[in-house]
């Protein structure tokens, strides 16, 4: 199974995307602002919680949150650890992970937030797809793709 999170260019403190599974849109996306610098070691620009991941290619692992319960989480990024596909409106929900949702709110022209109530029943869609085939012993692999440009703050 294979997961793709196409982002937009973030803006201010927020990234927005999509996420498809096997190139099938499953829902909206929200993480931190993107900081990576390509080819410089992420200690140079990581904020901690406060910088999306980089782009790349991760594997995809049920792991047991204290927090969030049994969770989706990405494995082997590069400094950092610990980051889940998880509900959450805002980019104040994020601490580097990456949140899901059904509709983005954008009346500020701000970035956007995950309209509230989506994201629970988007996560939970997401776990009824993804943890069936992990469970069945599946490999499953999430591709990160930046956007041609990001805008700055």
């Amino acid at each position: 199974m294979d997961l793709t999170l196409q982002r937009a260019p973030s803006v201010n403190a927020t990234t927005l995307g999509h996420l498809s599974i096997d190139g099938a849109v499953e829902c909206d996306t929200l993480e931190d602002r993107i900081r990576e610098i390509p080819g410089q070691p992420v200690a140079t620009w990581k904020v901690w919680g406060e910088t999306a991941i980089p782009a790349g290619r991760f594997r995809v692992v049920r792991h047991l949150s204290p927090k969030f319960g049994s969770v989706l989480m990405l494995f082997g990024i590069p400094g950092f650890d610990l980051v889940y596909f998880h509900a959450g409106n805002d980019d104040a929900d994020t601490h580097g992970c990456i949140l899901v949702g059904r509709a983005v709110l954008d009346p500020q022209g701000d970035g956007g937030d995950l309209a509230g109530g989506s994201s629970k029943p988007a996560r939970a869609a997401l776990e009824a797809k993804v943890f069936p085939a992990l469970d069945a012993g599946a490999e499953v692999w999430c591709t990160i793709l930046n956007p041609l440009t990001t805008r700055a703050a």
